[in-house]
Formats: structure tokens, C-alpha cells, sequence
């Protein structure tokens, strides 16, 4: 579980707890990065903002785990809106980000042995790839299955699912370049949280995963 959040502690702090943390301070332009050691409530006098409210911020970005075993029984068009509304929006804005921090990353301490070398690239790819597949999804397989034709998507289905293995894939890569998301001893804060929500990215990117193919695609096949 991560560490309670404290106004007065730094923003770099936080942003190594709490992946959600550093999306909040990215999107609030409150830096965090390698000479981020004020704490947040300074951060916060210096823009104007309240401390409690950019902390409950944090604390609502976290996504909702439980959901997915209520979808399970829901209309198909309650489930695709959850996916479409959730896990691909939440890709869309997650992404672009994750490859920004990597290029930091990658700049700042390209001449330590550790450096994550080609991962900004590797996650450029892999954005690519996943940002053609939620068109694809949304533009012509989803359509389809609100139409109530989904008996007849069998072919797309398919395709979507050997995507997702290539997903899958890259994932295991972004292990190993990350070394399992550990960072090294004495990272800066930048590149911790880095590691931190490429963790997170994973597990959630798995759930979507998780829930297309072995819930809302079979559910469509017999509709």
C-alpha cells in the first residue's frame, strides 16, 4: 500500500510513492524532477493551488480495481463503454507521457551504466502500435458488436487478440530494459516514478487485455 501523503512532503517524495502522483504534478506543472526538494505545500504557495486539494487529486486518480466483476454480467454496451471510456482513454493520455519521461531520462543520464538506452523509443513503438489498435477497435470492431453482429466478427476478433499477444510481448520487453522496474541506486526522482508507472501501465494494460479477450469477445461471439 503506499505511504500516506503529506503536505509537507517533497514532491519528489510523493511522486516515487504514488504513480498517480506525478500525472497529477505534470498535468498541475508542479515539477518533481531531480531538483524537486520542496515540499508540496511550497510548490503549492509558489502556483496558487491548495495542498489538500492537489492530494485528493492523487488519491482519485487511483483506478478502481472491483469493477470489472460487475461489468461481467452487464450489457455488452456498458462493458465496451468501459473500455473505451477507461482503459482506452486512459492509454491515450498515459503513454505520451511515459515516453516524455523516458526521453528525460535517457538524456540526463546517458552516460551512467544504468540508463534505460532505447527505452523512449522502445515505448514510442509500442504507443504506436497500441494507438492503431484502439482505432481499430473503435472504429470498426466495436460498431460491429453494438450493431448486434458480433456472430459475425470472428476474423477481427482474432486479429485483435493475436495484437494483444504483441502487446503482451513488448510488455516482457519493457521488463527487461527496466530490469523488472527497479531502479538503481541513487536514481533521481524522475526516473523512480518513471519505473513506478511503467509497473502500473503494465498491470493495467493486462486487465484491459484480460477483459477484452476473455470477457467482452466471447460475450460478443454468442450475441
Amino acid at each position: 500500500m503506499p505511504p500516506p501523503i503529506s503536505s509537507g512532503a517533497p514532491l519528489s517524495e510523493i511522486a516515487i510513492g504514488h504513480p498517480a502522483a506525478s500525472r497529477v504534478f505534470q498535468r498541475l506543472q508542479l515539477d518533481f524532477g531531480c531538483d524537486a526538494d520542496r515540499t508540496l505545500s511550497q510548490a503549492c504557495a509558489d502556483r496558487g493551488l491548495d495542498p489538500e486539494a492537489v492530494i485528493r487529486e492523487i488519491l482519485d486518480d487511483v483506478p478502481p480495481l472491483g469493477s470489472e466483476a460487475a461489468l461481467r454480467e452487464r450489457p455488452l454496451e456498458e462493458l465496451v463503454a468501459h473500455v473505451v471510456g477507461h482503459y482506452h482513454r486512459r492509454l491515450r493520455e498515459e503513454l505520451p507521457a511515459l515516453v516524455s519521461m523516458a526521453r528525460t531520462v535517457e538524456l540526463r543520464h546517458a552516460d551512467e551504466p544504468a540508463c534505460p538506452r532505447g527505452l523512449a523509443r522502445h515505448l514510442e513503438t509500442l504507443q504506436d502500435e497500441l494507438f492503431r489498435h484502439l482505432d481499430k477497435e473503435e472504429r470498426a470492431l466495436f460498431p460491429t458488436i453494438l450493431a448486434g453482429q458480433g456472430r459475425l466478427a470472428g476474423v477481427p476478433i482474432r486479429v485483435m487478440e493475436a495484437e494483444h499477444e504483441e502487446h503482451a510481448a513488448a510488455l516482457a520487453e519493457t521488463r527487461d530494459r527496466t530490469t523488472g522496474y527497479t531502479p538503481p541506486e541513487g536514481a533521481c526522482p524522475t526516473w523512480r516514478a518513471l519505473y513506478l508507472r511503467l509497473r502500473e501501465f503494465e498491470l493495467e494494460l493486462t486487465r484491459h487485455i484480460h477483459l477484452e479477450n476473455q470477457v467482452l469477445f466471447p460475450r460478443a461471439l454468442r450475441s
